[in-house]
């Protein structure tokens, strides 16, 4: 995959390795992979509860999946990583998930997302992604908001939202009606924020690379 001018291939975290997701960095192995999870593994019912997809149900789903995000970072419109737990950790250098997010240059925002398999929930990971893509968002992107919207119904998910966007000095914006639908019917959600000069006053002690290089804190 051609270097994106903006968006990192790889970060790394105290306890994670994001890799970008792109056609170009994937063989038919990997995507038979990725459908096998998406579509089969144990659990993939509750772990889509709450997204926008649905299992999937053929292999070329799964590759229709992967070329739009794909597209998306080649617009420069957003970037899609794969989760992988690093050594010392439970299930090291297995695929764990994948995270996300959009950009809206003209408001300055970036928009969260993720879904971990359910072996990996209850461990954090999801903040420590969040305070990656923060720091991209704010200390690369000269972005001025990050966003995170929760369905209302989808309490365990609020919780480690709320959890990480306070801890960032951040918090709950209120409830957005009718914001989303999903098959056929609309949802309301809880949408959190984390402002650029929230982020800088309660920024993490955590360590950061992009690309192998340090940043944040490690400057």
């Amino acid at each position: 995959m051609t270097d994106h001018p903006l968006f990192p291939a790889r970060i790394e975290t105290d306890r994670l390795r994001l890799e970008a997701v792109h056609t170009d960095t994937l063989d038919r192995e990997d995507v038979l992979e990725f459908y096998d999870i998406c579509s089969s593994d144990p659990n993939i019912e509750e772990v889509t509860q709450y997204l926008t997809w649905d299992p999937h149900r053929t292999p070329k789903e799964t590759l229709e999946f992967i070329e739009h995000m794909s597209d998306r970072r080649d617009e420069s419109e957003g970037g899609s990583y794969t989760i992988y737990p690093r050594a010392g950790e439970d299930g090291a250098g297995t695929f764990a998930g994948d995270c996300g997010f959009g950009v809206d240059w003209e408001k300055r925002t970036m928009t969260l997302g993720i879904w971990l398999r359910k072996a990996f929930w209850g461990r954090g990971y999801s903040g420590e992604r969040a305070v990656a893509f923060m720091t991209l968002a704010f200390d690369v992107l000269d972005l001025e908001v990050v966003l995170v919207d929760v369905w209302v119904e989808n309490e365990r998910s609020r919780r480690a939202v709320e959890r990480y966007t306070e801890a960032c000095g951040g918090g709950q914006d209120g409830r957005l009606r009718n914001w989303h639908v999903q098959d056929g019917d609309p949802i309301d959600v809880y949408r959190y924020s984390v402002s650029h000069e929230e982020f800088q006053a309660n920024r993490p002690d955590t360590t950061l690379r992009f690309d192998g290089e340090p940043v944040g804190l490690l400057e």
